[in-house]
């Protein structure tokens, strides 16, 4: 059976059932698979990825339970292992996270720190292939499809050698799922973390998902689980028991994908250009407020940020949406679609005011957001006018002279009134 150690790299023949360790450098640290050599498809996973950037930065961290978010009243971003084993998870608020772990160091996001060190995983990923599909800043996945002619080695010694240099290099590791297919690459890079590596092959795939719950299927959140167990179907073993045609007609389109992902298929490719679904933006209070002048300026900020990160990308949304949460952690969600594509501060920040009116009052809220979505590239200033407010172009050509200015002297050097709010 095919087997590599992940600390030395080295390729070595292990007997089944045998105790695995390295030939070559004693290490435990083995992967042996009878398809290990044959499959392609990966899927990368960094460990607690922004807490672990703050503990390599901060060694007196090291030893200390790390949770990444905003203030008291603010959602967990990520969380370290420590933390992770008291209970702290991702999206958790923040005052539930500190009851589960009181002594946890409380950091706010360093966005900058965090890019940096994915830019250059992403640039140790492209030494290896140009098929790589990026999720977000600490996960992607890879199609190593035909590199081994050009490397000298199978995609497996490429992934093992590069979480080797993201651990050498970069002070970081990541976990690695290796199979036939995204899903069950993704599916695998949960298997064995921190720093693992697992791989699901052809031959087995109907053995490993047999019995095991459908919310292990990435999309699968708590309301489409409850509809499925409605349903009686709470393993893979359940779904396989459904014709294609009736969970079609039960579940839509995720019916289809169930079917086959019941039975291990999943025919999407890598995409390395993958489009951006949506763009958005949201601030959580440090107590929840109903003010209607400190809403409107958050407003404004947001659809600032939105509208520059549409601006650098290129991209305009034809839809604006807003997003409320209120004390008792309920949510509303507004979107209206608009005429014309739009990327400028001024169009997104007027529709989600328009937006916001039309709530009411329903306040106070612990956290107010604004994106936009169903992307397309920009128009370059292409649409008609507004005849319902004449002054929409004079606004646009304002905010387009405003951002020149901002990149010449910085992004301080022109504020709005409502920006101070």
């Amino acid at each position: 059976m095919d087997a590599l150690c992940r600390d030395c790299l080295n390729s070595f023949d292990a007997k089944p059932g045998g105790l695995l360790r390295c030939p070559a450098c004693r290490s435990p640290r083995c992967i042996a698979h009878a398809e290990l050599n044959t499959l392609s498809i990966a899927h990368m996973d960094c460990d607690a990825f922004y807490a672990s950037v703050e503990k390599r930065d901060n060694p007196e961290l090291a030893a200390k339970p790390v949770i990444i978010g905003g203030g008291r009243r603010g959602v967990v971003s990520t969380a370290c292992y420590i933390a992770r084993i008291r209970g702290v998870r991702s999206a958790m608020p923040m005052f539930q996270a500190l009851k589960l772990c009181p002594e946890a160091v409380v950091i706010k996001p360093r966005m900058e720190a965090y890019v940096e060190a994915s830019r250059a995983i992403r640039q140790m990923m492209e030494e290896m292939t140009p098929g790589i599909e990026p999720l977000s800043l600490d996960e992607a996945f890879l199609d190593l499809t035909g590199t081994a002619r050009l490397h000298g080695h199978p995609p497996a010694w490429m992934l093992a050698r590069l979480t080797r240099r993201m651990k050498t290099e970069l002070g970081l590791t990541g976990s690695i799922g290796l199979s036939h297919n995204k899903f069950l690459a993704k599916v695998a890079s949960d298997l064995d973390k921190p720093h693992g590596f697992s791989v699901i092959g052809v031959a087995e795939t109907a053995a490993f998902l047999k019995d095991k719950p459908v919310r292990m299927i990435w999309g699968v959140g708590a309301a489409t689980q409850a509809a499925l167990e409605k349903a009686g179907i709470r393993t893979f073993t359940d779904l396989l028991r459904w014709d294609r045609t009736d969970l079609v007609a039960r579940f839509g389109s995720m019916g289809d994908r169930l079917w086959h992902l019941a039975r291990g298929e999943d025919r999407r490719r890598v995409s390395a250009n993958a489009p951006v679904k949506s763009i958005s933006k949201e601030t959580t209070f440090n107590e929840d407020t109903g003010d209607a002048d400190l809403l409107d300026g958050h407003l404004w900020r947001l659809s600032e940020q939105v509208a520059d990160r549409a601006k650098a990308k290129g991209i305009e949304g034809r839809v604006v949406v807003l997003k409320l949460r209120r004390a008792d952690f309920t949510t509303l969600s507004r979107r209206l679609s608009l005429r014309d594509p739009a990327q400028l501060a001024d169009t997104i920040y007027r529709t989600a005011r328009g937006l916001f009116d039309g709530v009411g009052d329903q306040g106070p809220y612990r956290l107010i957001g604004v994106g936009i979505a169903d992307l397309t590239p920009e128009s370059n200033g292409a649409a008609t006018g507004d005849l319902l407010d004449p002054d929409a172009s004079r606004r646009g050509q304002a905010e387009r002279a405003t951002d020149e200015i901002r990149k010449r002297f910085g992004p301080d050097a022109i504020l709005k009134g409502r920006a101070l709010r």
